[in-house]
C-alpha cells in the first residue's frame, strides 16, 4: 500500500503508488518532454525550449547591456501581452493590471529585464510568479533571454492598480 492510500477508494484495487504505475508515469513524462505527444497545443512561434531551461541560481545577475529604446518600444507590447497571462493565485487579476510591473527594459541583443514587485514581502507566491514571468517572456521568439528583478521601492499600494483591476476587485 502506498503512503497516500487513504486518498483512494477502498473499492479501487489498483495501487496508484506501485512501482509499475510510477514507471508508467515516468515513461509518459519522458514522452511528453520530447514534445511529440504533448497533450496540449503549443501556440505557433513560441520557443518551448525556454520553458524547460533550468531555474537560474539566486546569485545569477542579469546580463543585459545598455537599454535600447527602439527595441524596448518594439518588444514591450508583446512582453506586456504575455505578462498579462500571469495571475497571483489569490487575486483574480493579472499582475500587470495589479501594478506589480515597474519597468521593462530591452537591450540591443533583445535581452529583457523586468523590474517588478509583489503585493507583500510575505507573498506565498514569491518564487512562482517571477519564474512564470521570466519563462513566459523567454518563450517569445524575439527575446534572446530574460530576467526578473524583484524590487521593493517604491512600495506597492492599491493606487498602482489599473482602473480595470480596481473595478474587478470592487475598490470603486
Amino acid at each position: 500500500m502506498g503512503i497516500f492510500s487513504f486518498l483512494k477508494s477502498k473499492d479501487d484495487p489498483a495501487d496508484a503508488t506501485s512501482p509499475e504505475s510510477a514507471n508508467e508515469i515516468a515513461a509518459e513524462v519522458t514522452t511528453m518532454a520530447g514534445g511529440d505527444d504533448l497533450p496540449f497545443s503549443v501556440p505557433e512561434g513560441l520557443n518551448i525550449d525556454a520553458l524547460t531551461t533550468p531555474v537560474p541560481s539566486v546569485s545569477e545577475t542579469p546580463q543585459i547591456g545598455p537599454v535600447d529604446a527602439a527595441k524596448t518600444a518594439e518588444l514591450q507590447p508583446k512582453i506586456v501581452e504575455v505578462i498579462k497571462t500571469v495571475f497571483d493565485p489569490e487575486i483574480p487579476v493579472d499582475i500587470y493590471e495589479l501594478g506589480l510591473i515597474y519597468d521593462i527594459l530591452v537591450d540591443a541583443e533583445r535581452r529583457v529585464l523586468v523590474k517588478m514587485t509583489l503585493t507583500s514581502p510575505a507573498c506565498p507566491s514569491a518564487q512562482q510568479i517571477p519564474s512564470e514571468v521570466r519563462y513566459k517572456i523567454k518563450a517569445l521568439p524575439e527575446v534572446t533571454d530574460a530576467w526578473v528583478e524583484i524590487v521593493w521601492e517604491p512600495p506597492w499600494g492599491k493606487e498602482r492598480m489599473s482602473e480595470t483591476a480596481k473595478l474587478s476587485l470592487g475598490f470603486f
